[in-house]
């Protein structure tokens, strides 16, 4: 068998720790979806009629994987740097144009996530019709806690999400909140996506996101799943 001869040596496999083993889970996409809570999507301006939509996603860079506890260097570029706190499913079976309710078989277990966003350039590629790259893949902002099997809670549908910083409860919500439930999610996204296992998809941020700056200090908490942290640093 043939040796590949890199320029340089590539970098690890992205993965994340699994409650209950020694094994990783090892992670090959990120995917978001954004507004899938009706305060949330009410606060940012742009109200979901799900009626007449579908959901709304997009993408982070593995080099945004970040685990939870640590503490990451408030970014360059933006002075409103805001957090979101969000459901992680993480999928553990391959699935392309799935029904709902055969989606729910695809999830491996969960996680408490953070989406951390450039809000200033979010607000400004909108305006302009631009994409959200540079205010939403930006590194270490996906933050995430250990996987929780999926097998210890079933599918999850309801359950307490909320999010405190500095000790002050900033946003609470219930999961059954979410406009599109986990099965709907999964088939709507496997439309666009031969998902498979590894995939990761944060499923949205109640109301109350806000800014952070350096030394800060986030903690979230969904019931069942666990918690997450996170310290803000200084500037680079």
């Amino acid at each position: 068998m043939n040796t590949i001869n890199y320029l340089w040596t590539p970098p690890a496999t992205a993965s994340l720790p699994v409650r209950g083993t020694s094994a990783r889970y090892p992670v090959k996409r990120i995917f978001l979806v954004g507004r899938n809570y009706h305060a949330h999507a009410l606060e940012m301006g742009a109200p979901v009629d799900k009626a007449s939509a579908r959901p709304m996603y997009f993408t982070k860079s593995n080099s945004a994987l970040v685990e939870s506890g640590a503490t990451v260097p408030y970014p360059p570029a933006t002075a409103d740097y805001h957090y979101e706190m969000e459901l992680v499913v993480a999928l553990g079976a391959p699935g392309f144009r799935v029904a709902p309710d055969a989606a729910g078989a695809m999830i491996y277990g969960y996680a408490c996530g953070l989406d951390m966003t450039r809000r200033d350039l979010q607000a400004a590629a909108r305006a302009k019709g631009h994409p959200w790259d540079v205010a939403k893949n930006v590194e270490q902002s996906a933050v995430i806690s250990e996987i929780v099997p999926a097998n210890e809670l079933g599918v999850l549908s309801s359950g307490a999400i909320t999010l405190a910083l500095n000790g002050e409860t900033r946003q609470s919500a219930d999961l059954s909140d979410l406009i599109w439930s986990l099965p709907e999610l999964i088939a709507d996204l496997s439309t666009y996506y031969h998902l498979a296992p590894g995939d990761l998809i944060y499923t949205g941020t109640p109301e109350g996101v806000g800014e952070v700056r350096p030394g800060d200090r986030l903690h979230g908490r969904i019931a069942g799943v666990g918690e997450i942290e996170l310290t803000i640093g200084a500037p680079e």
